[in-house]
């Protein structure tokens, strides 16, 4: 090297700073999240437990109250278990206040409203499987149905009922509720889903379209038959203001004018008043109880939310 060459300064180059990093967070062990699953199980059905009672109170305050004798039912501060229950006031209510003829009278109505469940099927069955002329146009007016207010028809229905001599009668109580825009509606979306192909191979082996209907058809909508006949009962049983237009005579009044009845007529006696509303709600409850898991499955089915 010589005395003239000037040494030279090798700068190195800055390195990108890394960023900094966090301390990994420690995964859960399979023990662990099922513990937590658990956990927030717990908290979910509590928070459900709780709002089942919160809804269940007014009506377990209704069973209780109906056997409670009248000096208990209007004592303060009130009391949920009675110290004397009676049935007392079942008895009174089918012995002297005639709620057994307005029992009978409802379940007629409501016998004669399930009637309506096939000639609703039969309507769901064509607009669902079959081609004709207008089909959409009658569609269209089977859904505009629903956008009308039941006390808008109730005069033109009452003309009509009075017209064929069927005011004040059970039959004329029962008869609009035969058929419903929402029940054919109903029917027509299960239907849509039935096989097309099942019912074409039916036909090539001569089956008739009434058996085809009658064996294929009805036998698959078993579910959505249970959702509607839950349906028209629940209506029939608890129509009032429509047997209370139709029907004069007190004869036929159903459960839900009777317990209108007794209200007037009874200001101050509430477990009398508690076991009536009793008979008219417990068995609806049974009904639906009895078909939960069909009416579950046909609206699960029926694409309707």
């Amino acid at each position: 090297m010589s005395s003239t060459e000037t040494p030279t300064l090798v700068i190195p180059e800055p390195q990108p700073a890394s960023p900094p990093t966090l301390p990994l967070r420690p995964s859960l062990s399979p023990r662990g999240r099922a513990r937590r699953g658990t956990g927030v199980t717990v908290l979910v059905a509590l928070a459900l437990a709780a709002g089942a009672l919160i809804t269940a109170f007014p009506f377990a305050w209704m069973l209780f109250s109906s056997v409670k004798p009248q000096s208990e039912s209007i004592d303060y501060p009130p009391k949920l278990f009675a110290d004397q229950p009676t049935l007392e006031y079942y008895v009174r209510l089918f012995t002297e206040l005639d709620f057994d003829r307005y029992l009978v009278n409802t379940l007629i109505v409501v016998l004669i409203g399930g009637f309506g469940l096939l000639f609703m099927a039969m309507a769901g069955y064509a607009f669902a499987k079959y081609d004709f002329r207008g089909k959409s146009g009658l569609f269209f007016l089977v859904l505009a149905t629903l956008m009308i207010p039941v006390q808008v028809t109730m005069i033109p229905t009452y003309l009509i009922l009075n017209g064929m001599k069927l005011t004040n009668t059970l039959v004329g109580i029962a008869l609009p509720t035969l058929i419903s825009g929402f029940g054919i509606f109903l029917f027509r979306q299960f239907m849509s889903t039935i096989p097309t192909e099942l019912l074409e191979a039916a036909r090539l082996d001569g089956a008739s379209e009434f058996r085809i209907f009658a064996t294929i058809v009805l036998p698959i909508s078993k579910p959505i038959l249970a959702v509607q006949a839950v349906l028209a009962f629940i209506g029939g049983w608890n129509s009032f203001l429509w047997p209370l237009i139709i029907a004069s005579d007190q004869n036929l009044y159903t459960l839900s004018v009777g317990l209108a009845l007794l209200n007037q007529q009874i200001a101050v006696n509430p477990s009398l008043q508690m076991a009536a509303a009793c008979v008219q709600v417990v068995p609806i409850l049974i009904v639906f109880l009895i078909f939960q898991r069909y009416v579950v499955q046909g609206f699960a089915l029926s694409g309707l939310k």
